[in-house]
């Protein structure tokens, strides 16, 4: 018997940047016609580049996946985990159906029901009961399959009260409570869940959570669960699939997919400085002043540091519309994206000199974090933990570092500090230039 739920062999995606025909109506007939009929190669599809959004490219064709191969079993709960812009929701777009592959095949055993957008597979003008019906027809279920399940949507979702009313006036909260419960009832083989459940309320989110793990382990569905949750992915998930740049860099068990993550996360921000890029933002905000550059600075040469020791920041900035004050501030998450932190530095007082680029040095001071890995997330703007705050630009996960316990801690046990592995930061900051 065939135990695989969905088989996935050299698929690739190409987008091409800008205009999408040839210029010429000719031309557009000669690629028809040798695509098409001859089932030759596009013979204007000049040689793709990596979909690195950090760096600027030379061609118009970029591979959002390229040369993907996988196979997932039925009932296996896979999380596929990377960074913003590394292909995985436009993977679970094609596994979806929603767009198609530029080559490779992809062989899918069983009905499959996917949230991947707010809102997704909605028909603004319906009600939110005859929406269900609808997705439950999409799937090929009968009426009465779904009369079935019906009350159970509705009291999953909570959104009883508006069940009659056109979903065109819902929340996206509402939306998304919706949809996820549509998604998660209906009787579909498959399960395919992007990062939306970050519109939920925490609450929510536990919820859709728990459906998740019922549905791969009490059930025995595929589900396919792409988050930046890492303790989502590190409790419902048996198998993790790592994504960068288009490509599928690691498969296995989903433990080992999380920690060659966070090395391979490691190894990219060592020591190094990191350009800046939209992949690392989530909102946008004004960036009157801009982060370019940051560094996480270690005499050791290493991206490792003691739980006495000192954290060291380099950050670039520019000037793009000049504030007269400004400070930074930022967060730790630990290696199961649970912040576990906050700081807020001293103000700066910036000279009136728009277009400059300024250096500053950031120096965290008695921590007293655990060991473990830790991730970075920096912003700039005005306020602080006391009063109303304003950012003008944040980056998110960009330097990841380790802690490690040293010959200080292994102490009598009434000699530890009485704050250890709790967060105590301490911050100061200067110009260098």
């Amino acid at each position: 018997m065939n135990n695989t739920a969905i088989k996935v062999e050299n698929l690739s995606k190409i987008y091409r940047l800008g205009e999408i025909g040839t210029g010429t109506i000719s031309r557009d007939m000669e690629r028809w016609f040798k695509t098409k009929v001859l089932k030759e190669e596009d013979p204007f599809l000049k040689i793709g580049e990596t979909n690195d959004r950090a760096n600027k490219g030379t061609s118009d064709i970029v591979y959002s996946l390229r040369d993907i191969n996988f196979e997932i079993n039925q009932g296996d709960a896979v999380g596929i985990i990377g960074r913003n812009g590394a292909g995985k929701s436009t993977l679970l777009k094609i596994l979806s159906r929603v767009t198609t592959p530029t080559a490779g095949q992809i062989n899918i055993n069983g009905r499959v029901a996917s949230l991947l957008e707010v809102g997704t597979g909605f028909h603004p003008e319906l009600t939110g009961r005859e929406n269900i019906y609808l997705n439950g027809a999409i799937l090929g279920m009968r009426k009465r399959e779904i009369d079935r399940k019906l009350d159970e949507i509705i009291d999953f979702s909570g959104v009883e009260r508006y069940i009659g009313t056109p979903v065109k006036r819902y929340s996206s909260g509402m939306y998304v409570r919706l949809a996820f419960a549509v998604a998660a009832h209906l009787e579909s083989e498959i399960l395919i869940v992007d990062e939306v459940l970050a519109v939920g309320d925490a609450e929510f989110q536990r919820k859709c959570l728990g459906k998740i793990g019922e549905v791969s382990k009490g059930e025995g569905r595929t589900v396919l669960f792409v988050s930046h949750n890492i303790a989502a992915v590190q409790s419902l998930c048996n198998v993790g699939i790592n994504m960068e740049n288009g490509k599928v860099i690691y498969q296995g068990d989903a433990l080992d997919a999380i920690n060659n993550y966070l090395k391979v996360e490691d190894r990219k921000n060592s020591q190094e400085i990191v350009n800046v890029s939209d992949s690392y933002r989530r909102f946008k905000t004004s960036r009157e002043i801009e982060i370019t550059k940051i560094q996480l600075i270690n005499t050791s040469g290493l991206n490792s540091f003691t739980t006495r020791g000192n954290l060291i920041i380099s950050i670039r900035i520019k000037i793009n519309n000049w504030v007269p004050r400004i400070r930074i501030a930022g967060s730790v998450n630990n290696s199961e994206e649970v912040k576990v932190g906050t700081f807020f530095s001293n103000e700066i007082i910036l000279d009136d000199n728009t277009g400059r680029e300024r250096i500053i040095e950031l120096k965290i001071e008695d921590h007293n974090l655990t060991k473990g890995q830790y991730f970075f997330s920096i912003s700039v703007g005005t306020g602080n933990e006391f009063s109303m705050n304003n950012e003008f630009d944040i980056v998110y996960d960009i330097l990841t570092f380790e802690i490690t316990h040293k010959s200080d801690i292994y102490t009598p046990i009434n000699n530890w500090p009485r704050d250890w592995g709790n967060v105590n930061f301490k911050s100061q900051i200067q110009f260098i230039t």
